[in-house]
């Protein structure tokens, strides 16, 4: 898979994602270093790395994130002769999420 598809794949699962259940540990997180809560809103400010490249900004140097669990879909095949999608089962994976700040444009150093 290309690194474009990669950020696409990331930017829609962290925009369209329906579990709450890593909310607390983010504000957590990021109060702890300094973020104001109300500045944080996960799925518009707050992604993974590979979904900020997707929007065209990068992660600036030296940035901790706040680790988050997600869920990935994973084993699901397609039949070939009848284009049928059978269901695979869906993996727990931990991701490092970035809050806007810890981000800058494309580009610019």
């Amino acid at each position: 898979m290309n690194s474009s598809l990669v950020q696409a794949e990331a930017l829609t699962r962290a925009v369209q994602g329906q579990s709450v259940m890593n909310y607390a540990s983010i504000f957590q997180g990021f109060t702890a270093i300094g973020i104001p809560e109300s500045e944080i809103k996960p799925r518009e400010n707050v992604f993974t790395f590979w979904a900020w490249k997707a929007v065209g900004r990068r992660v600036k140097k030296g940035q901790h994130g706040v680790k988050a669990v997600t869920f990935v879909s994973v084993g699901s095949k397609e039949d070939k002769e009848t284009g049928e999608k059978k269901a695979g089962y869906r993996m727990p994976r931990t991701v490092t999420v970035f809050h806007v700040s810890q981000t800058e444009l494309e580009g610019r150093q």
